[in-house]
């Protein structure tokens, strides 16, 4: 800034030049020291097995299991499991239990959290209840699901027989029009607890001034949580969501348990169907192959889930 004239004159101010990675690295190299041995622990126990499982997907294995004696096919694994109908079926039945599984996860979880955010009696309580299905064993839960779904014995079914809803048991894991629909509930009833912690966190942010304002200016309540409670949720609810999605895709213990990808594949997802064809079928290519794209898609996740929890880093770090 100069003056002239008793006038202040404001020059451009060139902006600060952007850090480049590489740079940043460079930068920080002295820092390195310190984490080095964890980053060599996890070269060796995730780096070497993600790079073997990639290598790995471009041979065709023998059923003997010698792997010595694999047999380099190049992108034949690939072709296969695209060219797949069992593939796309499996996609398909993946895409619906992840889906499916974090919107209704998500949306209980906001109701829950929107409710509990209250003052009332017995709040506390509510809250611990709540926390149950989260902090209960997922091998447990399956298993007393497993039996809550049972045709003949199940608690369900003879509950709504008594109260006259069905006039017969229901086959809900047995059935292949049903079974991956009822362990999506058993998902939702896991998850929706994740989801009202990580919500209950977030209003905690919502300015209490603003929501008098609103009321008193004659906002209704949806107004209220639209304008005014939402906008403060959007970080947290995206990386909610993420999480929820990223944990559905690797979810394994509920249908593995509770129908082991059956019945006739129904209920099978990627993550059923990859350790049926490794140890079931003893294919590892096209097993490793599968893995590869199920890693594709969870780096995809991953990414979006990086971009979401560091949104504004660079615009805080810049003031």
């Amino acid at each position: 800034m100069s003056t002239v004239q008793g006038q202040a004159i404001f020059r451009d101010v060139p902006e600060p030049k952007r850090v480049g990675l590489r740079q940043k690295v460079w930068n920080s190299r002295f820092d390195y020291l310190y984490v080095a041995p964890a980053i060599i622990v996890m070269l060796i126990v995730i780096g070497y097995p993600i790079y073997y499982t990639i290598e790995l997907s471009f041979f065709n294995t023998p059923a003997s299991l010698a792997l010595s004696a694999k047999q380099f096919n190049g992108l034949d694994n690939y072709v296969t499991i695209l060219t797949s109908p069992i593939f796309w079926k499996v996609t398909w039945q993946t895409v619906v239990w992840t889906v499916v599984s974090t919107f209704f996860a998500f949306m209980i979880g906001l109701g829950a959290a929107l409710a509990l955010h209250r003052e009332f009696a017995g709040r506390g309580v509510l809250r611990a209840i709540l926390l149950i299905p989260w902090v209960v064993s997922a091998v447990a839960a399956s298993y007393v699901w497993k039996w809550l779904y049972h045709s003949d014995f199940g608690a369900i079914s003879a509950m709504l027989t008594q109260v006259g809803l069905v006039d017969k048991p229901i086959n809900f894991i047995d059935n292949t029009s049903t079974s991956l629909y009822a362990l999506i509930v058993v998902n939702v009833w896991k998850e929706f607890s994740f989801a009202m912690i990580m919500l209950m966190a977030g209003l905690q942010t919502v300015p209490d001034t603003l929501l008098r304002a609103a009321q008193v200016d004659g906002a209704s309540p949806w107004q209220r949580f639209w304008h005014v409670t939402f906008p403060h949720l959007r970080g947290v609810s995206m990386v909610t969501l993420l999480l929820l999605a990223v944990q559905n895709f690797n979810s394994f213990i509920i249908p593995w348990i509770m129908t082991g990808g059956g019945p006739a594949g129904s209920s099978d997802i990627w993550i059923t169907h990859i350790y049926q064809l490794a140890f079931g079928r003893q294919r590892w290519g096209v097993a490793s192959a599968y893995a590869v794209i199920l890693f594709i898609v969870m780096m995809v996740l991953g990414y979006f889930y990086v971009r979401a929890l560091t949104k504004g880093d660079d615009a805080r770090a810049a003031t």
